[in-house]
């Protein structure tokens, strides 16, 4: 009896029922999301990794890459060092002659000559050997050169499976990447040695690790674009895919396991798994990621960990070499040497040569472990079915504040029969005068009076604003991704300033002279449905970009129209709301988090844009065509209380 009268009472409240209740649960479902995340470090939400794939069979045979393939790795570098102009100390470390655009434009006299002894390195070992040229140009800059890369062709195998092994001239930081050509080398000259390969390997030398790769990718999937050569040489279906960075001249300690991938893609963690067994249990070499170089398994380790991958994650540029391959459905990693130890290069060839035999062992592509996880520690991660509901929660509070607008669309205020929509909703809470409501327009409801009735809702207007500004998005989204990288600090100031002013001009089409509370309440219904349409579908693909952009957007689900009849007191209002949304617009949450990082400006719009014409980044669509117009609505909808 308690429960019907209570359903009832709530029947009978529908100003309760439609206008407060939906503003309790979308606070309860972004309360609810943020504390769901920060419960996954915890171990009742994590789990720990686990091999699921048993053919790989990690660590269970002997790596027998040492003794006189160090003289081979030491004569090798020794040939590239004279080339480069390097002059090798007693200490091992090596002195460059000459600093700054003087060596660079040395390096790049000497490239034609390095690649020729490569190439000559390469076939004397007995590999089929062919070079790739190739162009971009992005943000005014232009990015050439001339990947090198070689096939061991499987003595036992039919060439329709192959492995990948990289070592670029660059790490993803721009460091000579000396060791890790000369490791890759040498073992191109060791694998041939053996017979027990079921699987082509490639060893591809490019200039950098951010175009050279993706040319090489694109070319072996006929997927290049003009600027890019196609590929002379090829073998089957890649299967996986390692990327070697060691930078340095002096032993390292750690091994840091990079694999993030573009727009959020990661490797089956199969592979990360493997590699962890391999280093860790296997060669005594601890395993890093996230850079996080001191970790004791605790909750605030953990919890930095995971949130450190997320920010990767949700930025979705390419962490390094390997990710050019995550959109060919191809698993790859990045081994980087780390800290000042005892491992030697000898150490890290025998964990390549057990990850490549691990791969070789592979009977079909990596398939039964985990494609969407996050990881928090080397042994510990979560699953999609375990993190996905805090980005869908934080997604449905924009759903559910959008259906409960669109509710009370549905009714006006008026005698029952007549077509004519009441001017102004009125609360029943006034003051002693009758004028001023005590409640926002935006929490009026129109269906508590018992004369309110259904009405036709009039979608001209919030469809065409909506859809619009959802179009307009694509000028930003065009311009930042192709303007020269010189011009893009005044370019975000710009788009600043056009920010501040764009709601304003958009305010008094939705004055309360020109437009009804319907169509007031209509056009934040459609925009907040269709940005909790977007995030949902997003969470599955990219949770974390979703997430992060779900709680910058939070705030639009509780902005309105002052309706106060105190012209101080709504102007006030009004004013102090909007100072908040421009806080949270996308160029200023840009500077924020270029400040917080001590990235340059200048620098993230150029990777950025980088990202867009060569990696297939698409981070900007989901902050041009998606986060930015449901922030202009909102500003406008605040802002028609000037007016």
């Amino acid at each position: 009896m308690a429960l019907k009268s209570s359903i009832r009472n709530l029947r009978n409240n529908p100003t309760f029922l439609f206008v407060r209740l939906p503003y309790i649960l979308s606070f309860l479902c972004i309360v609810a999301g943020v504390i769901w995340l920060f419960l996954l470090p915890l171990n009742d939400y994590s789990r720990r990794t686990y091999i699921s794939e048993n053919a790989l069979l990690p660590g269970q045979v002997h790596a027998y890459f040492s003794g006189s393939e160090q003289h081979i790795f030491r004569g090798y570098k020794k040939e590239l060092e004279g080339l480069l102009g390097r002059n090798v100390g007693n200490n091992g470390g090596d002195e460059v002659q000459g600093q700054g655009e003087e060596q660079e434009q040395k390096n790049e006299e000497r490239t034609p000559v390095i690649s020729e002894k490569i190439q000559s390195i390469l076939k004397a070992s007995g590999l089929k050997v062919a070079t790739q040229g190739y162009e971009y140009t992005s943000s005014g800059i232009t990015h050439q050169g001339e990947n090198i890369y070689a096939i061991i062709q499987a003595p036992r195998g039919d060439a329709t499976e192959a492995i990948v092994l990289v070592a670029a001239w660059k790490t993803v930081d721009g460091e000579l990447n000396l060791n890790g050509v000369t490791l890759g080398l040498t073992l191109a000259r060791y694998f041939k040695r053996w017979s027990l390969w079921s699987k082509d390997i490639i060893f591809v030398f490019p200039p950098d690790s951010k175009s050279g790769t993706q040319a090489w990718v694109d070319a072996y999937h006929d997927m290049q674009p003009d600027t890019v050569q196609p590929l002379p040489l090829k073998s089957g279906a890649l299967q996986g895919g390692l990327v070697v960075e060691y930078p340095f001249d002096h032993r390292f300690e750690n091994l840091h396991i990079v694999y993030d991938g573009v727009n959020g893609q990661l490797p089956n963690l199969d592979l990360f798994n493997t590699a962890v067994s391999i280093a860790g249990g296997q060669m005594g070499i601890g395993a890093r990621l996230q850079e996080m170089w001191e970790h004791n398994g605790k909750y605030e380790k953990r919890l930095q960990t995971m949130l450190r991958g997320m920010v990767k994650q949700g930025l979705g540029y390419a962490a390094g070499a390997h990710s050019s391959f995550m959109p060919y459905h191809i698993d790859a990693i990045t081994l980087q040497t780390k800290g000042n130890g005892w491992q030697d290069e000898m150490a890290l060839g025998r964990t390549v040569e057990g990850l490549c035999r691990s791969l070789n062992n592979l009977l079909e592509h990596l398939h039964q472990s985990f494609f969407f996880y996050l990881l928090m520690q080397t042994h510990r991660f979560v699953s999609i079915g375990t993190y996905l509901p805090s980005a869908m929660l934080i997604a449905g509070n924009f759903t559910i504040m959008a259906i409960a607008l669109w509710i009370r669309t549905g009714y006006y205020k008026g005698p029952v029969g007549s077509s004519k929509p009441a001017a102004e909703p009125r609360d029943e809470k006034t003051s002693e005068k009758g004028k001023t409501p005590l409640v926002p327009e935006d929490q009026v409801s129109n269906a508590q009076d018992p004369t309110s009735t259904a009405t036709e809702r009039q979608l001209a207007l919030p469809l065409t604003l909506v859809v619009g500004l959802h179009l307009l998005g694509l000028v930003p989204l065009y311009i930042f991704n192709n303007l020269s990288h010189e011009t893009y600090p005044l370019a975000t100031y710009t788009s600043i300033a056009t920010n501040a002013i764009l709601p304003l001009t958009l305010a008094p089409l939705l004055s309360r002279n020109t437009t009804t509370a319907q169509q007031t309440h209509l056009i934040k219904s459609l925009s907040l449905l269709l940005l909790g349409l977007f995030l949902s579908t997003l969470a599955t693909l990219n949770f974390s970009l979703s997430f992060m952009i779900g709680l910058l957007c939070a705030p639009l689900s509780f902005v309105h129209r002052f309706s106060t009849e105190s012209k101080p007191v709504r102007y006030a209002l009004s004013s102090l709301t909007l100072v908040f949304l421009n806080i949270l617009s996308p160029p200023i949450v840009l500077l924020a988090g270029c400040a917080y990082f001590g990235a340059d400006v200048e620098t993230v719009l150029t990777e950025a844009a980088f990202g867009w014409d060569v990696w297939g980044m698409w981070t900007q669509v989901v902050v041009w065509c998606v986060w930015w117009p449901a922030w202009v609505v909102g500003g406008a909808v605040v802002g028609s209380s000037l007016f």
